[in-house]
């Protein structure tokens, strides 16, 4: 039975309620005024239930799918403004007991180059990320309890933090790491993380173990309990996603909403992020073998469906898609992007990108310089900020603040104090003029006198080298 406050994965995602949800959507996909009362609803910035989701998924009518797309847009903009925060991943080891079959970190896979970082690695790591500009990671590594224990994950986070090199910091982790206790969870949280981070990769049960033959992994239920043992831990900040591709995406995007659901019916607040990779070569995976991938304009879809059913939620893209991809989900709700990723263990020291030991093939693969100057010719402030989660306001808190319409006067001027750092310390000639000019031309968008007049001020205390200030 579908329970939404249940903790039990069966039932919050609940296999014959996605079915149900879905024969719904084929039955009332043609209804037209049912269709525009969803769109009506979506107006509302509320969010959509899964079936009102699945309906919209459905149709293919060419006028509501450009109403939605507008909509979708405009929701963005109210919420998070033209601000595209950057990250960056880092992986720290790719030794892994699971036998993930569209993963080339499966335990199986012999001829791939397996490498875990020392502290020393991590440090040298960091330093090339910070000497790019990058002020957030997100951290990876593969499921081994031997090789990969908490006590290394933890040991690397306290070593990111710690490194102050020339005007870099990291000021956010954000960990990306296998379904673990709530006592480990207690422990990241203690040790300062921002968002845990965990892909169900598919939410279709039989299809999961399936798709996760061997290995702790395997485990559908506790993968999927995973957020619950995490909120339960302390941490607040979850992030969601689903590989597209493994699976029906009309089953998924369904399933990933119940979730979304879920999280808000019993902890009072839903992902902080949803992330929506689609499956990518790499060293043994050939990404044809799955018989569910999804065009450009179906991954466009669901994006901006996303961005309307859960407004207050972050959406994730990563380097696995084309700049072209990218330009156009970034039109569609998407406020986090990475830039200039390296999906192999140690791979920012390295000269060349190696390929032996990618996760996956980097679609776009330009330089951090490249990325940012190229968001700001779109109209997007790059932004490198950290401030809510420095300043405690997670979770609800970071909820109730989206809410308010205050992010003009909060995240918009952090943010543009944030670039304003990167570009006088790591940006090119042009990247910094454009850049500059923009920074002019947003600051007359915070709406409060007071706190334009205090960022103008902080603008100036960075020009002179002074760093971190933050609302």
């Amino acid at each position: 039975m579908y329970n939404p406050k249940s903790t039990k994965a069966e039932e919050f995602i609940c296999h014959e309620e996605v079915l149900d949800s879905l024969k719904f959507a084929d039955e009332k996909k043609d209804d037209i005024k049912y269709v525009k009362s969803i769109i009506e609803k979506a107006k509302l910035r509320k969010g959509l239930s899964h079936r009102e989701a699945s309906v919209l998924l459905a149709c293919d009518n060419e006028e509501i799918n450009n109403e939605m797309y507008e909509l979708a847009a405009q929701i963005k903009k109210d919420f998070y403004g033209n601000r595209i925060v950057m990250f960056a991943p880092l992986y720290l080891s790719n030794y892994c007991v699971n036998g993930c079959v569209y993963c080339p970190y499966h335990y199986k896979n012999k001829h791939i180059a397996r490498k875990k970082l020392t502290q020393e690695e991590v440090k040298q790591e960091v330093i090339a990320l910070q000497d790019m500009g990058h002020k957030r990671l997100a951290i990876e590594a593969g499921e081994d309890p031997i090789n990969n224990p908490i006590e290394y994950i933890i040991e690397c986070i306290n070593t990111i933090y710690s490194i102050k090199h020339k005007n870099g910091a990291i000021r956010r982790v954000n960990v990306n790491i296998a379904a673990t206790t709530v006592e480990n969870y207690k422990k990241l949280h203690d040790a300062g993380i921002g968002t845990y981070i965990l892909f169900q990769e598919t939410y279709h049960k039989e299809s999961y173990e399936k798709l996760h033959p061997t290995g702790p992994k395997h485990n559908y239920a506790y993968h999927t309990e995973a957020m619950d043992r995490a909120m339960q831990g302390g941490i607040d900040d979850v992030g969601l996603g689903v590989l597209f591709g493994l699976e029906l995406y009309r089953y998924e995007l369904a399933a990933l909403l119940m979730h979304a659901e879920h999280l808000e019916a019993v902890y009072g607040v839903g992902p902080h992020t949803i992330s929506v990779p689609r499956i990518k070569k790499a060293d043994d995976i050939d990404p044809t073998a799955f018989d569910n991938s999804i065009s450009d304009e179906i991954f466009a879809k669901i994006c901006a469906l996303i961005r309307i059913s859960v407004p207050y939620t972050g959406m994730i893209i990563s380097t696995r898609e084309s700049q072209e991809v990218r330009e156009k989900v970034l039109k569609l709700g998407v406020s986090q992007i990475s830039g200039a990723s390296r999906t192999s263990v140690g791979g920012y020291t390295e000269e060349e990108r190696p390929h032996d030991s990618e996760q996956f093939d980097v679609s776009d693969q330009r330089t951090l310089d490249e990325v940012v100057k190229w968001l700001m010719e779109l109209g997007f402030i790059p932004s490198f900020c950290t401030a809510c989660y420095r300043e405690g306001r997670t979770g609800d808190r970071f909820m109730s603040l989206l809410k308010s319409g205050q992010i003009q006067n909060c995240c918009h001027p952090n943010a543009l104090m944030t670039l304003k750092e990167f570009l006088e310390d790591y940006a090119s000639e042009e990247t910094k003029e454009i850049g500059e000019k923009l920074i002019r031309e947003e600051l007359k968008n915070i709406p409060k006198d007071n706190v334009r007049k205090i960022a103008e001020n902080y603008l100036d205390n960075i020009h002179l080298g002074k760093r971190d200030f933050r609302f």
